[in-house]
């Protein structure tokens, strides 16, 4: 085995987005391509000789592919250990709990997370910090201006390595450890939630269904639900992870899970319903003939967190993406706590998570977590759910329309527009940037506060702008325009809707009736059909 160093020259389109870089798998075989990501990762780390290195990925289609290539370049720029999960697997959230436990320098986790997958499809690629949380902006910065400038990579020159099975093997001087992707994770999890309570909700008849979309969650959950929990056999839907998902869109939503949505439907569906998407870091959570928006799991997880034994001491403050109906902050509120608000992306939460100012984490995106690892956490979310089902006894229907007879309701909806025309989403958003509507009247609404908004992290003092268009109503009323960090292809401008309703009376109305003036007026300000042919949204949430 010898080390090769490859002349090469920067690709000009390799700026990390929101999660990471992510491309067309077509783009990742491109020679070099990958090689140049990763080792520009690699030059910017100031990581010590032999020190230890997380990695894996959601399976999707060129994932083995990466993971050799990125386990002999390991081994050729002075890494002494990487941690594999067996055949290249672990979820994000897993990751993360495995660069805690073992105190891993980092970690490199392989995923386009919600994205499609197959060769045709997404591919992507992130690092995480020692924290288990995903680089913070001034690390892909960095990684980003050193691929502007790189010139050669180094890559040990070997056969792939056996990542089928568990155990060491030597890679030149470096140790490969294959280990069982589901444990460490499963084992903290019996450490936060009560295992035997929801134990015997399953053994008292309650049904539940999980759909795993195909994608990274299946092993994870039918060890946890099926195997330690007792849920029957069958109660995990599509659990074989696949390189294209089967076919599916692994974005746990009301479009993309429509046979899960269907299956909670009517009298004989089960109890309880929920999926998670490619890389597990997300969740969507049913009961019968009944969804639960992702802002308002946040606000009821918040509120009945004290009845799970990892919580049960109380929670230091919550955070939420700024996009995120603000449903938490009335939780916040009554149990005398802070809710931060934060741009969208979950690398603005490590530091509060971090400095121990938040417990809970959430994003409309369906995206919730806590401070046990430093990603949102798809499965985590469910059990969490389980665990208060079990503890309550109530219906999901039950437990969130008590919420919002308590607190009142949030009533909240995202529309999105995919794959729109990045030149014309960005004027748009130049328009919406520049136009003048502090103090007017629009319809019935006076605008209170209109910005584009800008975030100052209260531990570090780093800065984020442009990080969404807010236009503020006098009776609280919101809209949000953001284009959207994730996509590969064009670009994906989101619209959030939120107003508050306190009158319970009112609180049965579907959002897109309830809110039906403030998306009219949501469309007409930013001139959507005009500037981009749009006469509807692509996914409303």
């Amino acid at each position: 085995m010898s080390v090769k160093t490859v002349a090469t020259t920067p690709f000009a389109d390799q700026k990390p987005g929101t999660s990471g870089l992510r491309k067309k798998v077509r783009v990742f075989e491109r020679p070099n391509y990958l090689e140049n990501f990763v080792q520009s990762i690699f030059d910017t780390l100031e990581s010590p000789a032999g020190a230890t290195l997380v990695m894996g990925g959601d399976g999707r289609y060129h994932n083995r592919t990466a993971v050799q290539t990125i386990l002999k370049m390991a081994a050729a720029n002075g890494w002494g250990r990487v941690m594999v999960g067996r055949g290249g697997i672990l979820s994000t959230p897993a990751a993360s709990c495995v660069i805690r436990k073992y105190r891993a320098f980092g970690g490199i986790v392989l995923s386009a997370s919600h994205n499609p997958g197959g060769p045709n499809e997404d591919f992507g690629i992130k690092y995480n910090i020692g924290n288990g949380g995903p680089a913070p902006e001034k690390v892909t910065e960095a990684i980003f201006a050193r691929t502007k400038a790189i010139g050669e990579y180094r890559i040990l020159d070997a056969a792939d390595v056996d990542i089928d099975s568990l155990g060491e093997r030597v890679l030149g001087g470096m140790v490969v450890e294959v280990i069982d992707p589901v444990a460490d994770y499963a084992a903290l999890m019996e450490t936060l939630f009560d295992f035997d309570a929801i134990r015997a909700l399953f053994g008292s008849g309650f049904r539940m269904a999980f759909d795993a979309m195909h994608a990274v969650t299946g092993p994870y959950a039918r060890e946890i639900l099926e195997c330690r929990l007792g849920a029957p056999a069958g109660t995990v839907l599509n659990g074989e992870p696949r390189e294209d998902f089967g076919g599916g869109h692994p974005d746990p939503n009301l479009v993309h899970a429509h046979d899960l949505v269907a299956a909670m439907t009517g009298k004989d569906a089960p109890d309880f319903g929920a999926a998670s998407d490619g890389d597990g870091d997300r969740n969507m959570i049913l009961g019968r003939d009944f969804y639960v928006t992702p802002s308002d799991s946040l606000a009821i997880l918040a509120a009945n967190a004290t009845l799970c034994p990892g919580y049960a001491r109380g929670l230091a403050g919550l955070a939420r993406s700024m996009p995120t109906s603000q449903a938490a902050d009335r939780v916040a509120e009554r149990l005398g706590l802070r809710c931060y608000e934060t741009p969208t992306g979950w690398k603005f939460f490590g530091t509060l998570l971090d400095a121990g100012l938040a417990t809970l984490c959430g994003e409309e995106s369906f995206g919730t977590g806590s401070n046990h690892v430093r990603e949102k956490d798809g499965l985590w979310a469910v059990l969490m759910w389980l665990n208060v089902l079990a503890r309550r006894r109530q219906s999901v229907a039950d437990i969130v329309r008590g919420h919002w007879a308590e607190y009142g309701r949030n009533v909240y909806s995202r529309h999105d527009y995919e794959g729109m025309e990045a030149s014309a989403a960005n004027a748009l958003m130049d328009h919406l940037r520049q136009a003048s509507l502090g103090g007017r009247k629009l319809g019935g609404y006076t605008v209170a506060l209109h910005d584009d908004f800008a975030y100052t992290d209260p531990v570090d003092g780093s800065t984020s702008s442009h990080q969404g268009v807010r236009v503020v109503f006098t009776d609280g009323s919101r809209i949000v325009y953001r284009l959207s960090g994730t996509g590969t292809e064009g670009a994906t401008l989101r619209v959030y809707i939120e107003r508050y309703e306190p009158d319970a009376a009112r609180h049965h109305l579907d959002p897109q009736a309830a809110l039906a003036d403030l998306i009219a007026l949501a469309r007409e300000l930013a001139e959507i059909e005009a500037r981009t042919g749009r006469t509807e949204p692509s996914v409303i949430t």
